[in-house]
């Protein structure tokens, strides 16, 4: 395993740790896990493409973690009553059906390479800038300007916009599966 993979994997299992530090009210570490996690992010990204390290294990692992960091920290604030719950459910939803979808088409067509498309990058971007604002707010004592409720509504369209983007992008692949098989 190399380096990148293995701060991957650190941030995967930072995961089950930031619902912990949540449940038990320590906002202020959850705050600089999700921070630190959000660095690793950047650093395993930054030491594979520029040190040619990119593996298959990390074409997978980095978004699985990412998703498992968000989607948990994100349910656990929902379900603390922190984050509105149509957001939960908007984020949790739209993984299950990029994961599930990535998942049939892997069966279906054994694609390749797949790319996050431009509105799931800016979605991504928005939910890890609200948990961060709603940490901050919970664990610094931050004010969040009024921020967390546009926030929440810009999260909630682009997870719309994406979902619906990925579900479109599904329904080509499977579309075209089928008329291959023919």
């Amino acid at each position: 395993m190399n380096v990148p993979n293995a701060i991957s994997l650190a941030r995967l299992l930072s995961a089950p740790l930031g619902v912990w530090l949540i449940l038990n009210h320590q906002f202020d570490a959850a705050f600089w896990l999700f921070v630190a996690a959000g660095l690793s992010d950047a650093t395993d990204g930054f030491i594979a493409k520029h040190f040619n390290q990119v593996t298959a294990l990390g074409e997978l692992l980095d978004p699985v973690a990412d998703k498992a960091l968000i989607v948990s920290i994100a349910v656990t604030l929902g379900l603390e009553g922190y984050l509105p719950d149509w957001v939960v459910l908007l984020v949790a939803f739209r993984d299950i059906l990029i994961v599930g979808g990535y998942l049939m088409a892997l069966a279906v067509t054994r694609p390749q390479h797949w790319r996050p498309n431009p509105v799931s990058k800016v979605n991504t971007v928005l939910q890890i800038a609200l948990i961060t604002l709603v940490l901050a707010h919970l664990g610094l004592d931050l004010d969040d300007y009024r921020m967390t409720m546009p926030l929440a509504l810009a999260v909630g369209a682009t997870t719309v916009l994406s979902g619906a983007l990925y579900l479109v992008r599904w329904m080509r692949i499977f579309a075209g599966a089928e008329e291959a098989g023919e």
